[in-house]
C-alpha cells in the first residue's frame, strides 16, 4: 500500500514537536537558540504551505470539510503571527521566551486537533488513490519550500554579516 498524505504530514508534525521542545530548552544568547528558531520557522512555513496546497484546498472544496479546513487555516495564520513577533523581539528577553511558549502551545494544540479531528474528516472525503497522490505532491512541495526558505535564510545571514 502507498504512503498516505496523513503519514507524510505526521513526519513533519513530529519534527515540529521536537523543535518546539528544543527551542523552549534553549539558553539565551546562544547560537543553538538562533539555529533552532530558524529550523522551526522553516519547518512550520514549508509544512504549512505544502499542507495548505495539497490537503486543505481539496478539503475546502467539500462542504463537509469546509469548517474544519477554515479553522486549520486560521491556526496556521496565528502561528505565522507568533513567528513574526519572535523575529523582531530580542532573543534573550523574557518576552521572547513567553512568545516562544505561546507558539509551542499553539503548535501542539494545532497538531493534536489536526491529527485527532481534521485527519478523520479528511480521511472520509478522500479516497485511497487521492491520499497517495496527495502524499507525493505534499512531499515534493515541502522539499521545494524547505530549499527555498533555507536559501532565503542564508542570504539574510550574509547580509547581516556584511
Amino acid at each position: 500500500m502507498s504512503e498516505t498524505i496523513f503519514a507524510a504530514l505526521r513526519e513533519s508534525h513530529d519534527r515540529q514537536r521536537s523543535l518546539c521542545r528544543q527551542l523552549l530548552a534553549s539558553k539565551a544568547h546562544t547560537e543553538h537558540r538562533t539555529q533552532t528558531f530558524s529550523a522551526l520557522r522553516i519547518e512550520l512555513a514549508a509544512h504549512a504551505a505544502a499542507e495548505e496546497r495539497h490537503l486543505y484546498v481539496p478539503i475546502l472544496m467539500e462542504d463537509t470539510g469546509l469548517s474544519s479546513a477554515r479553522h486549520a487555516l486560521h491556526e496556521h495564520h496565528q502561528m505565522d503571527e507568533l513567528i513574526e513577533d519572535l523575529q523582531v523581539l530580542d532573543h534573550s528577553g523574557r518576552s521572547w521566551m513567553a512568545t516562544a511558549r505561546k507558539l509551542s502551545e499553539k503548535v501542539h494544540h494545532h497538531l493534536r486537533e489536526e491529527e485527532k479531528k481534521f485527519f478523520q474528516v479528511s480521511g472520509k472525503i478522500l479516497d485511497e488513490v487521492q491520499k497517495a497522490r496527495l502524499a507525493k505532491r505534499y512531499r515534493k512541495e515541502y522539499a521545494r519550500m524547505v530549499k527555498s526558505l533555507a536559501s532565503g535564510e542564508t542570504q539574510i545571514s550574509r547580509l547581516k554579516r556584511a
